[in-house]
């Protein structure tokens, strides 16, 4: 089975007994916890994913990490984790656990990459907008890239609108391409 299917099959039975103790807010930080942790320490994620490393020497060290900074549930989740020798998917569980929680509480997830930093004005225009089309509160993730020149790119879920000066310019490279008044023989 794909680590992303068993991850999310670890992840769901998390939320349903988070939920089931009215813990899904805490649970769902100490995931965060633990990707942030991952994420800045390239020897932890190593050793999560080594198998040559004994899961008892691993639960050693996230016993030892996380003990006293989470939830009692969630360091026994990472204890059933370890015992069943799945150490190498708890980032995607937790990555799972995270998509699946914002699922929960109509968390709809947005991306918006732009010329120039928003002013804050545009990102609450852009914000009550997305709500409004969606229905659901936005998280908004902002990048900028100079390459598009000016305007902006816009994910929501599937899909995408490209309102940028870079996409404006290859369209009209390429209907140059396709110049009606060349006579074709």
């Amino acid at each position: 089975m794909s680590d992303i299917r068993v991850a999310s099959r670890y992840a769901k039975s998390l939320i349903e007994l988070a939920e089931e103790k009215n813990l899904v807010d805490q649970v769902n930080a100490d995931m965060q916890l633990f990707i942030q942790v991952v994420s800045q320490n390239r020897d932890f994620k190593l050793l999560l994913q080594n198998p040559i490393v004994k899961s008892d020497k691993k639960l050693a060290i996230i016993n030892g990490v996380f003990k006293g900074k989470v939830q009692e549930l969630t360091l026994a989740f990472f204890n059933l984790i370890a015992r069943k020798n799945r150490e190498a998917v708890l980032e995607t569980v937790a990555t799972s656990f995270q998509e699946q929680y914002r699922t929960l509480q109509g968390i709809q997830t947005a991306e918006v990459v732009s010329a120039a930093p928003l002013t804050p004005a545009l990102r609450d225009e852009l914000g009550k907008k997305l709500v409004a089309q969606t229905g659901k509160r936005i998280e908004l993730i902002e990048r900028v890239d100079p390459s598009l020149i000016g305007g902006f790119v816009l994910r929501v879920g599937d899909k995408q609108i490209d309102s940028s000066v870079r996409n404006s310019l290859r369209k009209l490279r390429n209907q140059f391409k396709d110049n009606p008044y060349i006579n074709k023989l």
